[in-house]
């Protein structure tokens, strides 16, 4: 549930930019929630070819939030596979990178610092003093060097995020999803999941977390999480009989890849802050209305987050922190004989989540 405040913060952080291809708009709002643990990445010029977006929706602080956003894309660049053009692998391993970087005593300096655990008595923030020392088992192409000192140990944070990150090249979308943030396209008007919410009810996330020794109470794992994928979240990644992708919580995104088409107006990426109070057609419809009436993106963005905040918080719902980026495509990208073709077949976000929005889709656990 987290700590409510007696009146919502309705202050908003809110951006615009654009390039050849893209326009984009972004807000979010801490709202009734007493800590905003919500982050977001949004590059539109990742590269010469490139856009890259991510929100980041964190659970018990804000640190693994804030370190994906500030990381994940980084590593995403480094990686082989994406010099080699395939995007799709290189961002399912930054999502299992972010959880190796946060080990260890540059892992839990580097969360120091994004939580601003500043030490009171010598006014500097904690784990500074430790100097980075080589290692001959690093990586050496991502430079993270291994650091001695007294957190050498640490398994990585007990807090987590979600990631719901799309990257954009040509005239591909590729959607990596862990946890339940969510991915919405618009097509001629009608609202397409890109990515499923992964919660403990679903049949392969029950069938993983009880095979790696957990359990379901209420709708949360072990009682306590109500997601079934996230970043961080390493109490429940401890078993060392079992690859990362089989941990009660995995970090292992559903990768989708769509070609886009010039039916494609725009697409969504949200916290579950958005999702708890709309559907996706809802939200799709309700843009495509400000829409007629307004050019700047993050005013739109903006008059969605006032609309699903609540008026208190006796209901739960439109009390959460609030973070969502509005994407417009700006060209028609393929012809559009393409287009139809792929529209035949295509499924709606009310068919239920996991559906594919259409049949040049490819999704990978």
């Amino acid at each position: 549930m987290g700590i409510y405040l007696s009146t919502p913060k309705t202050d908003k952080f809110s951006e615009d930019g654009e390039n050849g291809w893209v326009r984009y708009g972004l807000s979010s709002m801490q709202g009734w929630r007493a800590t905003m643990e919500d982050a977001h990445a949004a590059y539109p010029d990742l590269d010469a070819s490139t856009s890259f977006f991510g929100v980041y929706d964190g659970h018990g602080g804000k640190v693994v939030a804030k370190f994906c956003a500030k990381y994940l894309h980084r590593q995403m660049l480094k990686n082989d596979a994406y010099s080699a053009g395939d995007i799709g692998t290189s961002v399912q391993k930054a999502f299992f990178r972010m959880d190796e970087m946060m080990r260890g005593q540059r892992g839990w300096r580097e969360l120091a610092v994004l939580g601003d655990k500043i030490n009171k008595f010598t006014g500097m923030i904690e784990g500074l003093i430790w100097s980075p020392r080589s290692s001959e088992g690093n990586d050496q192409a991502d430079d993270w060097a291994f650091e001695e000192g007294p957190h050498s140990d640490f398994s990585g944070p007990t807090s987590g995020s979600t990631a719901c990150v799309a990257i954009i090249r040509n005239n591909q979308l590729v959607v990596a999803n862990a946890g339940d943030s969510r991915c919405v396209i618009s097509r001629k008007g009608q609202a397409y999941n890109l990515s499923r919410d992964h919660k403990p009810e679903l049949e392969l996330e029950k069938e993983r977390i009880l095979k790696a020794g957990g359990f379901i109470h209420a709708g949360r794992v072990n009682g306590s999480l109500n997601l079934a994928r996230a970043i961080g979240d390493m109490e429940f990644k401890q078993n060392k009989f079992l690859p990362v992708e089989k941990q009660i919580v995995t970090a292992s995104p559903d990768i989708n890849t769509v070609e886009l088409c010039d039916d494609d107006e725009f697409m969504v990426l949200a916290c579950d802050g958005i999702w708890d109070c709309m559907s996706s057609q809802q939200l799709v419809d309700f843009v495509h209305e400000q829409l007629s009436s307004e050019s700047k993106l993050s005013v739109v963005v903006e008059r969605v987050l006032d609309k699903c905040l609540a008026p208190s918080t006796a209901g739960g719902e439109g009390c959460d922190n609030m973070t969502m980026i509005l994407v417009q495509f700006k060209k028609p990208i393929v012809p559009v004989e393409s287009a139809g073709k792929q529209q035949e077949s295509s499924t709606t976000e009310e068919e239920g989540p996991g559906t594919d929005a259409n049949p040049s889709e490819s999704e990978s656990n």
